[in-house]
C-alpha cells in the first residue's frame, strides 16, 4: 500500500545536501521546496529511501558545527486534502492556474 510522505532536511554541507537531493529525485520524489520533497512510497520503497539516506549520511564524519538532519513524515490523503497553500512552488510556476492567493 502506498502512502504519501514528506521528507524535510537540514544539512549544512553543500555536497552532502546536493547528494541527498539528487538521491530523492532519482527515487521519484518531487521537490516542493528547497529542502522538502514529497511522494508516494510503499513500504519497500520507504525502506530503500531510508537506507539510502542513512548511507549518504554515514559517508561523511560531520564536524561539531555541521548538521545532517532528515525528517520523514507520513501524510494521509485526508490530511493532504486539508493542506493550506499560499503562493506556489517552483514546479507550479509554469502553470499559474494552480496558484492560490
Amino acid at each position: 500500500m502506498k502512502m504519501l510522505y514528506l521528507i524535510f532536511y537540514d544539512i549544512t554541507d553543500d555536497n552532502l545536501r546536493n547528494r541527498v537531493a539528487e538521491f530523492l529525485k532519482k527515487k521519484g520524489l518531487d521537490r516542493i521546496q528547497y529542502s522538502v520533497f514529497m511522494g508516494d512510497l510503499n513500504s519497500s520503497r520507504l525502506k530503500d529511501v531510508e537506507a539510502g539516506l542513512k548511507i549518504i549520511g554515514n559517508r561523511k564524519k560531520l564536524q561539531e558545527d555541521e548538521r545532517f538532519f532528515i525528517l520523514i513524515v507520513p501524510i494521509t490523503e485526508n490530511q493532504f486534502k486539508e493542506r493550506i497553500v499560499i503562493g506556489y512552488s517552483e514546479s507550479e510556476r509554469e502553470d499559474k492556474s494552480k496558484v492560490v492567493w
